[in-house]
């Protein structure tokens, strides 16, 4: 770790912000579904449609804002966003009903689209190529230890009353404008884009034939992930298990997360990004198969939780820094907006899925139908190698 924070001091900056985002955001909306269901009286269909709406708003208005930053830079767009979240979070409090819930989760779409493209674009800027896979990693094990110290408490916390996550929530994203107005003041590296407009720039991504093909199998890897933050806590809750075991269950899969993703990153990163995408799909396909038919819910969620961990630890670094190299020069932002988007609808859409799966099915049915659709996608890997190790 040491290694790579000596690259640049200015990744260490950006880890650290991501570190607190990832602690104030995910200690607050890993509970939301079931503050929503249980105390705002809300009815799980219509939560899942307005987390979809939230992670559509955030994935639509991604790749402008990536494709902006190719243009002005990455540091004002980081700073508004931040405080923009810090006022908007918090107001979940006055949800009363499905058009506020709606309009709410809209809000918080629209001041969360701007971190993910382009707090990854800036670590790509900052990164030697030869080394993205592994900043990521250092990256994703910040993001995974905050989720782990913002999630475990929460969960106990949450049983007491939601107005203290509010408040630590807005705090959280107040500390994160600060840092970046304090600690980014020199100028910051960017490989700027050369002509077109920005709306031009903004579907660049989408009209290459190689993301697009990419992007349709990877989109398994942020649903699952949509899954077990979204889904597998109501899941959970649904067989009796209580807030503050959900939390430290699903905390731990950060723990895992965090020691596994950079020494791993480290070791597989000479292979390319796409080498082992296949496997972690077969991970993850593993893990849905433990939620669904394991009997004991303790047991189905901290299973599923810990197979999904290994999975995770792959795929977290490997797919940004695969669009990394899908992306030609000059459009970096673009097109980790174009995968954010990807993303955003592929993670939002899972609870809404998991609804109608459940209705249908029971939460079985629907475990078994993700395990499914995920080794599909990592089948389709293996025999689409080839073709990946030409990029």
């Amino acid at each position: 770790m040491q290694g790579l924070l000596a690259l640049d001091r200015r990744i260490a900056v950006v880890v650290c912000a991501n570190f607190l985002a990832v602690a104030a955001r995910m200690s607050l909306v890993t509970f939301l579904g079931i503050y929503f269901v249980r105390h705002a009286g809300i009815s799980l269909a219509t939560v899942g449609v307005a987390f979809l709406c939230e992670s559509a708003m955030r994935g639509l208005a991604a790749p402008m804002f990536g494709a902006l930053s190719d243009r002005v830079g990455r540091r004002a767009l980081l700073v508004a966003s931040a405080l923009a979240t810090a006022a908007v979070l918090p107001a979940f409090l006055l949800v009363d009903g499905p058009a506020a819930l709606i309009a709410w989760s809209l809000a918080l779409g629209l001041t969360g689209a701007v971190n993910m493209p382009v707090a990854a674009a800036l670590l790509l800027d900052l990164a030697p190529a030869e080394r993205r896979q592994s900043v990521l990693a250092l990256n994703y094990t910040a993001m995974s230890v905050a989720y782990t110290l913002g999630v475990i408490p929460a969960g106990y916390v949450a049983q007491q009353g939601y107005g203290a996550l509010a408040v630590v929530s807005a705090v959280g994203y107040l500390l994160v404008a600060a840092l970046y107005l304090a600690a980014l003041r020199s100028i910051l590296p960017l490989e700027r884009s050369r002509g077109g407009s920005v709306l031009r720039e903004t579907v660049s991504s989408f009209r290459d034939t190689r993301f697009l093909g990419f992007a349709a199998l990877a989109f398994a890897f942020p649903l699952s992930m949509g899954m077990v933050v979204t889904a597998s806590p109501i899941f959970a809750a649904e067989r009796g298990l209580g807030e503050g075991y959900i939390g430290l269950v699903l905390g731990g899969n950060s723990i895992l997360v965090a020691i596994g993703a950079l020494p791993i990153a480290a070791r597989v990163e000479p292979m390319g990004p796409f080498r082992l995408l296949g496997a972690a799909a077969a991970i993850v396909a593993a893990a849905f198969l433990c939620y669904g038919l394991v009997p004991d819910a303790a047991w189905a969620l901290l299973l599923g939780t810990l197979v999904f961990s290994f999975g995770e630890i792959v795929f977290s670094s490997a797919v940004p820094a695969a669009v990394a190299r899908l992306a030609p020069s000059g459009r970096r932002g673009a097109y980790q907006g174009g995968w954010a988007l990807v993303a955003s609808l592929s993670m939002g859409s899972a609870l809404v899925l998991s609804s109608f799966l459940k209705q249908a099915a029971g939460w079985s049915g629907a475990w078994l139908f993700f395990a499914a659709l995920a080794a599909v996608a990592g089948a389709a890997f293996v025999v689409l190698r080839p073709r990946f190790r030409q990029l």
